[in-house]
Order: structure tokens, then C-alpha cells, then sequence
């Protein structure tokens, strides 16, 4: 094959600029649409016998975790290989992490790779930002701290399109530990682009202050669930809570105040956790294990959504899916 060069003194031609998924609000209501179409797309692929589609094929995706991770890691990991793109996954432990190296030069690292994605978690408000501003990838926030996990929102409007057919004039009851939930703050936001409503339900030291300002209503009544068409069940994040504080009197008491169990879940109302489930506290088994649960099915929707968001960034929308990834 002759190569191919650029005449001499021609300018390079422009590159475009890389796009990041690093928030909710960084999308509007046609990304959001977007994506959720693709996922619905590529969705088709998985009831196939060959399930490995060629669109990414050359592709690297990078995998940096900073914290503990099932579904998210494996996720995206699986939406990778699904796309025939190359994978590498870094973990904080066993790492030169463990020897005091920076996120900076963990990225510059890594970076030296020329990864197409990297997608990072990490405790710290902010780190996936620093990613994209020192590597040439795009960047997937996959969780930072208690700011933002704009995925995990994602595959949950589409779980629920999924399970009832539309999101606009939905009510979600989200219940739970909502002051350190990275997911509760994506998720009120992406409930707004969609038309939604969002109330937040759960102790008042467990809510945080002028949330209401993000576009939710809240209460400590779990009564009011009873209202809503969608139950999404958060747990206690002890991790990201300052250690001694007392944000409940015992997990007994939140149980019994705030647990949604079967007497709390009125018929045909969906109930939904983004894991992992601390089954006999916020949730009661009896529900975790019900017809009305969801929470197998939005570990799939982490699949599909994944690999929606991998393919969205690197082609630039869903417009050729049919015939590039060869669904019928």
C-alpha cells in the first residue's frame, strides 16, 4: 500500500477536539437521546451466537481504577472486548501506585501508550479531569469520589426505558445515604435532561443541604415512595464518611425508619440499586429478590450503555450502527 503524505509546508489537517464523558451536565437532552438510542442498538448483539463485534477493532482502552470496583471494571472491560478493542487495566494496588507515584504521572504514563480511552476512577473530586488535561485520550469519569458517575446514570435511563417504555413524567424516589452518592448527584441531573422528577428520600443528616437547588424535592417521610413510579435504593457509603461521625443513631434504626421493604413497595412500582446491595439494611431481601427489582437488569444495561458510550466517543454518534457493528 503507497503511503500517504501530506504535500511539503501543507498545514496538517485539523484535528477535532477530544470529547470527555466527565459529567451529566456536560450533556444535553440530544447526547443523552443519543446514547440510549445506541445502547438500544447495539443491545442486538448480545442475543447473537458471536457477540464480538469488529467496531473498534485497534481501539485501546484503559482501564485506571483507584478504587474496589465489580460491575463498573467489568463493564467496561467486557463493552471493550464486545467492540474488538484492545484492553489494559491498571488497579492502585499492586501498581507503582503502591510506591507514591502521582495520578499525573500515572496518566503520563499510561498516556505514553496513545490509549484511545482511558477510563478512570478515583477518590478524589476532580481526578478524571486531570487525566484529560495531561493525556491526548478521551476520558470517562467511572466514578470520583462523591461528585459524579455520569455512566452509572446513563444505563439507569435506559434500565428504566427499558422496564416502562418512556422516562418524561416519571417520579423516582431515590432513598438512602444520598450526601456521599457520586450516583444520586448524577442521577438527579440526568432525570432533569430527561423530563423526570426526582425526590430524595432518607435522614436529614444524610441529605445534603440546598440540594433541592439541583432541581429534586426531598423528604424524610418514606412514606411518600408510594408516590413515585421508581424505588432506587442507595446504600450507606461508609467508605467516603469522616470517620467517628455519627450520621445515624444504628443501621437497626435506619432499617426501620428508612429500609424499603414489601410493605413500602406498592404494586407496579419498579425498584432499582446500582450495588452493591447490603441485603437486611437499606433493602429488604424479600424486594432485592422480587419481580419488582431491576438490579440484574441494570447490570446488564451496564453492558450495552458501556459500549454505547465507548463507541459514541470514538465515532461520533449512532448514525452508521447498523452497518458498522453489522446488526440486523
Amino acid at each position: 500500500m503507497a503511503e500517504i503524505r501530506l504535500a511539503e509546508g501543507s498545514p496538517s489537517p485539523p484535528r477535532p477536539p477530544r470529547r470527555h464523558l466527565l459529567a451529566i451536565s456536560e450533556l444535553e437532552r440530544d447526547d443523552v437521546e443519543r446514547i440510549l438510542g445506541t445502547a438500544r442498538t447495539l443491545a442486538r448483539s448480545l442475543d447473537r451466537e458471536v457477540k464480538k463485534l469488529p467496531t473498534l477493532r485497534g481501539r485501546l482502552v484503559v482501564n485506571l481504577f483507584y478504587e474496589s470496583s465489580t460491575r463498573t471494571l467489568s463493564s467496561f472491560d467486557l463493552a471493550a472486548k464486545r467492540l474488538s478493542a484492545d484492553t489494559m487495566s491498571v488497579r492502585s494496588s499492586g501498581s507503582s501506585i503502591d510506591k507514591g507515584e502521582s495520578l499525573k504521572d500515572t496518566a503520563l504514563t499510561l498516556g505514553a501508550y496513545d490509549p484511545d480511552v482511558i477510563v478512570v476512577r478515583h477518590p478524589h473530586i476532580g481526578a478524571p479531569h486531570l487525566v484529560a488535561d495531561v493525556t491526548d485520550a478521551h476520558v470517562v469519569n467511572a466514578g470520583d469520589g462523591k461528585h459524579q458517575h455520569p455512566t452509572q446514570a446513563l444505563l439507569d435511563l435506559y434500565t428504566i426505558h427499558e422496564a416502562l417504555g418512556r422516562l418524561e413524567g416519571l417520579r423516582v424516589a431515590i432513598v438512602g445515604d444520598v450526601l456521599h452518592s457520586r450516583v444520586a448527584r448524577s442521577l438527579i441531573e440526568a432525570l432533569r435532561l430527561v423530563g423526570a422528577e426526582s425526590l430524595l428520600v432518607g435522614p436529614p443528616t444524610l441529605i445534603p443541604r440546598g440540594i433541592e437547588a439541583m432541581g429534586c424535592s426531598v423528604t424524610t417521610d418514606i412514606g411518600e415512595i408510594a408516590g413515585a413510579d421508581v424505588v432506587y435504593v442507595l446504600r450507606m457509603q461508609h467508605e467516603r464518611m469522616l470517620a467517628g461521625a455519627a450520621y445515624i443513631p444504628s443501621l437497626r434504626e435506619y432499617t426501620a425508619l428508612w429500609g424499603v421493604t414489601p410493605a413500602r413497595v406498592r404494586p407496579g412500582q419498579i425498584v432499582m440499586h446500582p450495588g452493591p446491595m447490603n441485603r437486611g439494611v437499606e433493602i429488604d431481601p424479600r424486594v432485592a429478590d422480587s419481580d419488582a427489582a431491576l438490579v440484574t437488569a441494570q447490570v446488564r444495561s451496564g453492558l450495552v450503555l458501556r459500549m454505547a458510550v465507548l463507541y459514541d466517543l470514538l465515532t461520533r454518534g449512532p448514525v452508521a450502527v447498523p452497518t458498522a457493528v453489522e446488526v440486523a
